[in-house]
């Protein structure tokens, strides 16, 4: 390059997301899968009274949204925890950061691309999943790829459905207790044979915990968001509170309308209210079923894609990650990066593998998010930011290395070889930057 010649920057993302669609984003997020097929495995860990942890992990997910609430209208821009971790802490452990939610993210589209081409499709139709995948898998891509703006507001319609849903359950099970079906003795059984009352609670928390993650996808869309500063609070927090409330009253119907021993050994816990109650074909909930799940892989991989963004730009990967498509301004480059790992995932299986490692790299994750919020609390970021409660990221912190101590060795194991591998890829970062200092200028 010439001395007098002047670098271009790449094009920035377009602020398309208001309040509304953030909200309906972060909602859609949340509200994903997970409470369709967690709702008996919490029941099994806590002895029945669903509703108790799943409160308690909305309550615990409040600590670590405080702290993303107060990073992403500090430090607007996508990248997410990678980008806070790299200013906190410099850039191995951004990019450790990073490389965690980048993993979370492809396995867990790759997962729901298997998921989709199940059970609940074949409730319809009976087609290879390999070539469901595939087709799953390239046309999330195209609409990711199509804008912002156009996936968010596919995702309010798909919200919509799945909140309707879980309405219905709530419905169904008043109506089961109304009519002197239900059991409401179930909702304060607490304790198994093997855990007492507040271990039990702990345990099913851990489950219910993995039902509310997804709020911390929405901070890869700041930069695309209109008033950041004023929205995302607003959004995250009103979504987290929607969110916690069907789930609890989720829990409460299910508790009531089904016994615990048939809710925990069914992979399907929100149909059995639905036999229960009657009245409703189950054919319904797997549309909704497959609706949700299309959604959350939709969401998920507009978090990767942008977080592979983010990441690009500050440095952690490859810059070709930061092209953009010139009218739609939407990461292409790095959504496709993204879509092919999810893909081979998705082909080979190997997906069932590491899906248990999910919560394991996400408490990692957020353990750096809650310490990097106190390490930056020098640095004054954007005028007029959310500023939380220092005991917030304190107590975020402490929850998850709570949590962590209730996750299996075996997940420690797998979730370690992640780990080790976002570690030496660092290093090599490391090495290179060393080797090329003015690269990143």
């Amino acid at each position: 390059m010439s001395a007098g010649s002047t670098a271009i920057p790449p094009p920035g993302l377009r602020r398309a997301l208001t309040t509304p669609l953030l909200y309906f984003f972060i909602l859609g997020d949340v509200l994903g899968a997970g409470v369709y097929v967690l709702v008996g495995q919490v029941a099994a860990a806590s002895g029945g009274a669903v509703w108790v942890p799943l409160l308690v992990a909305l309550a615990l997910a409040l600590l670590t949204a405080a702290s993303y609430a107060e990073l992403v209208t500090k430090y607007p821009r996508a990248g997410g925890a990678s980008h806070y971790a790299t200013r906190a802490f410099g850039p191995a452990v951004g990019f450790v950061a990073g490389f965690c939610m980048l993993a979370a993210g492809v396995v867990s589209v790759a997962a729901l691309a298997r998921g989709f081409a199940g059970d609940y499709l074949a409730a319809f139709i009976t087609l290879p999943v390999a070539l469901v995948a595939v087709v799953f898998l390239v046309l999330l891509a195209l609409v990711n790829a199509r804008g912002i703006k156009e996936s968010t507001r596919a995702n309010v319609v798909a919200t919509v459905i799945e909140v309707g849903g879980l309405l219905v359950v709530v419905a169904l099970g008043a109506w089961l207790l109304l009519r002197g079906d239900g059991d409401p003795g179930r909702l304060v059984r607490l304790g198994t044979p093997e855990e007492g009352a507040a271990a039990a609670v702990l345990s099913g928390s851990v489950l219910a915990f993995y039902s509310f993650v997804g709020f911390e996808t929405s901070v890869n869309v700041a930069e695309e968001t209109r008033d950041p500063r004023r929205s995302y609070p607003r959004a995250l927090f009103a979504a987290l509170a929607t969110a916690g409330a069907v789930y609890v009253l989720v829990g409460v119907a299910a508790s009531v309308a089904v016994p615990t021993d048939v809710l925990a050994s069914s992979s399907g816990p929100l149909l059995e209210v639905v036999r229960e109650a009657g009245g409703v074909p189950l054919r319904l909930f797997s549309v909704i079923a497959l609706v949700a799940v299309a959604n959350g892989a939709l969401l998920t991989g507009i978090m990767a894609s942008r977080l592979a963004y983010g990441m690009a730009r500050d440095g952690l990967l490859p810059a070709a990650l930061t092209r953009v498509l010139p009218g739609r301004h939407t990461p292409w480059a790095a959504i496709a990066a993204t879509t092919v790992p999810a893909l081979l995932l998705a082909l080979t299986g190997s997906v069932a593998t590491l899906a248990s490692t999910l919560v394991l790299l996400l408490l990692v994750v957020f353990l750096i998010v809650n310490t990097a919020v106190l390490v930056l609390r020098s640095d004054p970021g954007e005028p007029g930011h959310f500023r939380a409660p220092t005991v917030l990221p304190v107590l975020g912190a402490a929850s998850c290395v709570l949590l962590a101590t209730r996750i299996e060795a075996e997940v420690w194991l797998r979730g370690s070889v992640v780990l080790a591998l976002a570690v030496a890829l660092a290093a090599v970062a490391a090495k290179q930057r060393r080797r090329c200092p003015g690269a990143e200028s």
